[in-house]
């Protein structure tokens, strides 16, 4: 495992407020002799400070750690960054970080586990990457208000992804809330409860991806194990607080319970930018009992947030090269005040890829047949990739071009395929063809091309 970790056994008895852990791993190509991993730990305490006593030992310097967000007086959640070599290996690291903020299900010392298992697999012939999810820190309702908390989850290799409560040793006391029910489709639900159930409770949760067939994990030296659909793999924490706030005069959305409004993106979206632009995401809310005061967020490395006014929001972002191909997860809530009581929206979560742009060099002219959808043969002469990027397409009938070119991509075919088919759509309309073609993925990996006949 990186480094980092040793820093983390060393300095896990520091003293906190501790508000939880997301944490997950994404596996890249194969360079310099080994596999590159990047790995993301979001760590959140009362305070920043807390997460540099913490995590740095007091200096986070030299650490390639960021602040996400903060809400004053209650907590702050900042993510580090790890990108390195792996080995092909299997192992579990239990970690032990602080004391959780005082709460009704009674659970004092923290304790989170990871179980990363890094060995090659048979269908992908890589090692796998964890499953990706987020949360903030701090999520909560009133005690008469029904509320479903639909986490987003995502696997970059298309494993199925379960969610549960954690048991010993992943937790130190694992006294799941009572007032929270949480579903292998990873959905946690409240249903109104009386003001003696009112007050903060620490959720200790595990993710796990489990194949969808059968393979073979396969470790340095030649070891080998099968996995079954019925086997996890990795095992991450999530890790956040739950608070049961008193009664609200009202639980219909948009009242005091803020409702959000267009053009603020669904929960699940895929969103996708280029690698050198920067990412907007407008957010809209309205609570007409009560003042809508800030947003809460918890995504990427190097997001920030604004407002233009009550309710008004943006989120930005421009992506590194680290982020390229990545999926990110990206959640929020809206807050709001009345007579002293806070309220908070649904938590909506999107996911954000960083796409690189295509490759610059200029390819030499093509010759190719493609099919069109009267299945005759059209032949045309494809110029270099620049002159189509600045050409402007005349009216007339539709033609097929062709496109010499290699399209890489960290998207998995079986489960984002609607994704790659869009993006490399939205690629071929800009460099000039006509908006009704038809893109179809092959088994084969290839792309086929297909438009209205003239």
């Amino acid at each position: 495992m990186l480094s980092f970790v040793l820093l983390l056994l060393l300095i896990s008895g520091a003293q906190a407020s501790y508000y939880g852990i997301v944490f997950s791993y994404s596996v890249g190509d194969f360079q310099l002799g080994a596999y590159q991993e990047t790995e993301d730990w979001r760590v959140s305490f009362s305070s920043c400070e807390e997460f540099v006593s913490w995590f740095c030992g007091g200096d986070c310097s030299p650490n390639p750690v960021y602040l996400i967000d903060e809400s004053r007086g209650e907590w702050c959640q900042k993510v580090f960054i790890g990108i390195g070599s792996i080995s092909l290996t299997s192992h579990s690291y239990v970690f032990v970080p602080t004391n959780w903020i005082e709460n009704i299900n009674g659970i004092v010392s923290s304790r989170f586990e990871l179980h990363l298992d890094r060995r090659k697999r048979s269908d992908i012939n890589k090692p796998g990457s964890s499953p990706q999810t987020n949360i903030i820190p701090l999520v909560r309702v009133p005690s008469n208000c029904q509320r479903n908390i639909n986490l987003l989850v995502s696997d970059p290799d298309g494993d199925d992804i379960r969610c549960r409560y954690a048991v010993y040793p992943e937790c130190n006391i694992c006294t799941p809330p009572s007032v929270l029910n949480v579903s292998s489709s990873c959905s946690l639900s409240f249903s109104p409860t009386n003001s003696s159930n009112e007050g903060p409770y620490a959720v200790q949760m595990v993710v796990e991806d489990f194949p969808r067939q059968t393979i073979t994990l396969t470790e340095d030296g030649g070891g080998w194990e099968v996995k079954t659909t019925s086997d996890a793999m990795n095992r991450i924490p999530i890790q956040f607080v739950f608070t049961v706030d008193p009664a609200a005069p009202s639980c219909t959305e948009g009242e005091y319970l803020p409702r959000f409004l267009p053009p603020t993106p669904e929960h699940g979206a895929q969103i996708s930018t280029n690698d050198s632009e920067t990412l907007e995401i407008i957010v809209r809310a309205e609570a007409t009992q009560a003042e809508t005061t800030e947003i809460l967020i918890s995504g990427p490395a190097g997001v920030t947030k604004s407002s233009s006014g009550s309710g008004n929001f943006t989120l930005t972002w421009t992506p590194v090269a680290s982020d390229i191909g990545l999926n990110k997860t990206f959640c929020f809530v809206v807050q709001a005040n009345s007579s002293g009581s806070v309220y908070q929206s649904d938590l909506r979560c999107v996911l954000v890829t960083a796409v690189s742009h295509p490759s610059t060099t200029t390819p030499p002219p093509t010759t190719t047949t493609l099919p069109t959808t009267t299945n005759q043969p059209t032949t045309t002469t494809t110029p270099p990739a620049s002159s189509i990027q600045n050409s402007t397409p005349v009216p007339g009938p539709n033609y097929v071009l062709a496109l010499n070119t290699k399209i890489s991509t960290s998207l998995s075919l079986e489960t984002d395929s609607a994704t790659i088919t869009n993006l490399i759509k939205e690629e071929l309309i800009r460099r000039g063809l006509s908006p009704d073609i038809t893109l179809k993925l092959l088994s084969s990996g290839a792309v086929q091309v297909t438009t209205a006949a003239p």
